[in-house]
């Protein structure tokens, strides 16, 4: 069984700074890339960054680019998001996902394992 397990969300001030994590377990499985998307309420999940797995291309959507950073650590099976400047509409559940055959699409579809979230909240 695959597993992807995000931390490091939390509560913080509009032009603060967040981290976030996710981890790689389970069964040896090849991933084409990783990706970060989050739903805010009554919203629906949207693509936030993604990363090529073997050669560390990123992409980003256009709200975050320029404030998230996306990187890897293969050694670890760890990707993360680093998120600067954050805004309170940045709020949402983030979730990490897992790309078996594309890399850097930003469609959810692409992606064929999640995991269960973490919460990220940005005060005014």
């Amino acid at each position: 069984q695959v597993q992807l397990v995000e931390s490091g969300g939390g509560l913080v001030q509009a032009g603060g700074s967040l981290r976030l994590s996710c981890a790689r377990s389970g069964r040896t499985f090849s991933s084409r890339a990783m990706g970060w998307f989050r739903q805010a309420p009554g919203k629906e999940r949207e693509f936030v960054a993604a990363i090529g797995w073997s050669d560390g291309n990123t992409y980003y959507a256009d709200s975050v680019k320029g404030r998230f950073t996306m990187s890897r650590d293969n050694a670890k099976s760890t990707v993360y998001l680093r998120m600067n400047s954050l805004k309170p509409q940045d709020t949402a559940v983030y979730y990490c996902a897992a790309s078996l055959y594309f890399s850097g699409s930003y469609n959810r579809g692409d992606y064929d394992y999640w995991g269960q979230g973490t919460q990220v909240t940005v005060s005014s």
